[in-house]
């Protein structure tokens, strides 16, 4: 409980990262209502699978413009500051997202989530570093990654129901709450902000290339990736599925409670043995599990089946999620985590561009369930290229 709570003259309080963990709890609680809904709201505007995953793609290379433009805000400004107002942002594009149901007004909309979703992203991460010392670092990142996981139960839960019965613009006026509840929480908790540069780095091409020339970031960013890629399968293609498959909006609600459950019960624990052991054998067996997985949800037909065998791939991903942000600043000076941390997170949208393009491409020639085999072949992909990757240990 030490890393939770301190005591101080006899008084008990929060720590740093406890107050940083409430915070990150709200906004991913936000997060998973929008997440649940986000495909089902995508097929109102486009009544179509592959169209929905293409039009995902396009904003996915959005946010990875995004993130390289954003280096020099990161590196001269207050991590704190970044972070609480693309919070608010976020709040009003919700509000907005309630109240519309013109196209054009949803893709603008949706323009404006993406780019200020980076700067969240890429903020809250470095407030999580300066926040931990060196060796508390992958413990820190279990825990943090617990509460996210601990939203993404609540979140799926809470949505299904009122999916069921309201439809998708309840659940944005409460997913805009939630983020304002963050962004006031953020202010009273006064964050500290460290490492501002008064010289920055502008030069997006420098910073493209330079990034990518060290083989060992390059190699975490494949490795990395991979948990984005899989992601899509879960929360794009699973949810569309299982209203193909005439299931109503709880059952999406139930598959994606479940789904998180491994990754409380393990990644703080796996972050952990991680940090003293070694992360690689974590990064070899966590993308194991997942591609055989896929491969037997192949061969499979019956649903229900599908979506408790995909809920067990999650202690794969838990091997993962905090384990690859570790080995990231492992590698990383001080200088490269304000230089770099943005485009390492292009990762999630690289990855995440490809697990909804390639799928979306497959579906105009093949049946759904050549999907499972394509996911099963690139986790296995990154299994093998895991073994590539250098041993750290905190």
């Amino acid at each position: 409980m030490s890393i939770l709570l301190r005591k101080h003259q006899g008084e008990i309080y929060l720590t740093k990262i406890t107050k940083i963990s409430i915070i990150g709890l709200l906004v991913a609680i936000s997060s998973a209502f929008i997440g649940t809904i986000w495909a089902v709201y995508l097929d109102s505007f486009f009544h179509n699978i592959s169209e929905v995953g293409f039009f995902s793609a396009i904003l996915t290379l959005l946010s990875i413009a995004a993130y390289f433009f954003s280096i020099p805000l990161v590196e001269r400004t207050k991590k704190s500051v970044i972070f609480s107002y693309s919070l608010l942002v976020i709040a009003a594009t919700y509000f907005l997202f309630s109240l519309n149901s013109n196209l054009i007004i949803f893709i603008i909309l949706s323009i404006v989530l993406t780019i200020v979703t980076t700067f969240r992203i890429t903020s809250f991460g470095l407030i999580i570093k300066d926040a931990s010392g060196k060796s508390k670092l992958s413990e820190n990142e279990g825990l943090m990654y617990t509460f996210l996981n601990v939203a993404w139960i609540i979140g799926p839960l809470i949505t299904g129901y009122i999916l069921a019965k309201s439809g998708v613009s309840p659940i944005f006026v409460l997913a805009g709450v939630f983020m304002i509840l963050g962004f006031i929480l953020t202010k009273i908790s006064d964050l500290k902000n460290y490492h501002i540069q008064k010289k920055v780095d502008k030069d997006l091409l420098k910073n493209f290339f330079s990034f990518f020339k060290n083989k060992d970031r390059f190699i975490l960013y494949m490795v990395g990736g991979g948990i984005s890629f899989w992601w899509d399968l879960i929360y794009l293609f699973m949810p569309l599925y299982i209203l193909r498959n005439n299931l109503s909006g709880m059952w999406i609600g139930y598959f994606l409670f479940a789904v998180p459950i491994p990754l409380i019960l393990f990644e703080y624990k796996f972050s952990k043995i991680a940090g003293k052991k070694g992360f690689k054998k974590f990064f070899k067996i966590g993308y194991l599990i997942p591609a055989i997985i896929g491969l037997i949800c192949f061969f499979i037909t019956d649903i229900f089946w599908m979506m408790g065998l995909l809920v067990l791939a999650s202690i794969g991903m838990a091997m993962l999620e905090p384990t690859v942000e570790t080995y990231f600043f492992n590698i990383s000076t001080k200088k490269e985590e304000q230089r770099y941390y943005g485009p390492y997170n292009t990762k999630v949208e690289i990855f995440g561009f490809l697990g909804k393009a390639l799928p979306s491409a497959l579906l105009l020639f093949l049946p759904f369930k050549y999907i499972f085999l394509l996911f099963s072949g690139a986790m296995f992909l990154l299994f093998l290229v895991s073994f590539k990757l250098k041993e750290k240990r905190n």
